[in-house]
């Protein structure tokens, strides 16, 4: 039954030229593909174009894929992480039609279905995550969701180029707490570093006792060269030198 209404299809289509020509003749751009459908059944297991096919008026109909790399948002999506706060996230996904035959015969529309893939995977993903994870390992992320996605969306004939992470909201009140908790963390290392700073000097000034007590004129010098400081600065100041061996004697 089908190869006769093929043929009087054609019969039909040879009689009634050259009215007829100007519905057998279809034009797909660069960017898209044609399939094919003859009485409900693909014709060919790859899809036609670009450009200038032939189709018959009354048993094929045609349905056209666009092959453009399509991008969209994922809408802001409040997720639980895994040390259990509650963040608002959103990204953008990048995909395109790879196999349009399998786009058009496996799933009913590939583009609505894969943005629904997208927001449960996006959950899924992040459910498994830390804040910390979160905020420092977008990119692992956003690898991940492309993996899961395209792994998905292969029967539908869709390849996931990629995906990213856009914005991280968090509560104000969290916001607050990790600004106090980096603040006093800033604060810790400042203090630690003063430390190890009067550390360095004391040692130093204690390496330098050492070397004065092994010399006693090297106190004389370095009496008479904080002498020469004060001089040059303070011009108006009298500075009466005590002699060391004096100063020696009252401390004994």
């Amino acid at each position: 039954m089908g190869w006769t209404l093929v043929v009087l299809s054609g019969f039909f289509t040879v009689l009634l030229l050259p009215v007829s020509i100007w519905f057998c003749f279809r034009i797909v751009q660069e960017y898209e593909r044609a399939v094919i459908f003859r009485l409900g059944r693909i014709t060919d297991r790859k899809a036609k174009g670009p450009g200038l096919f032939f189709i018959l008026p009354c048993t094929d109909n045609i349905i056209k894929v666009d092959l453009r790399t399509v991008s969209f948002d994922i809408p802001p999506q409040e997720i639980l992480t895994k040390d259990s706060v509650t963040v608002n996230v959103d990204g953008v996904v990048y995909f395109r039609v790879s196999d349009p035959i399998s786009s058009v015969a496996n799933v009913s529309n590939a583009d609505y279905s894969t943005r629904l893939l997208a927001q449960t995977t996006l959950r899924n993903v992040l459910g498994t995550k830390n804040l910390a994870e979160l905020l420092s390992d977008r990119e692992g992320i956003s690898h991940a969701m492309q993996s899961s996605l395209d792994v998905a969306t292969d029967p539908w004939g869709i390849k996931v180029e990629r995906v990213e992470i856009k914005d991280v909201k968090l509560p104000h009140q969290l916001q607050r707490a990790m600004a106090a908790e980096a603040e006093a963390s800033r604060e810790a290392r400042a203090k630690v570093i003063a430390a190890e700073g009067e550390m360095n000097a004391a040692r130093a000034l204690k390496e330098a006792s050492l070397v004065i007590a092994e010399s006693p004129s090297a106190l004389q010098l370095r009496y008479l060269q904080t002498l020469n400081t004060i001089a040059a600065e303070k011009n108006s100041t009298i500075i009466f030198p005590l002699p060391m061996d004096v100063i020696s004697h009252f401390m004994k």
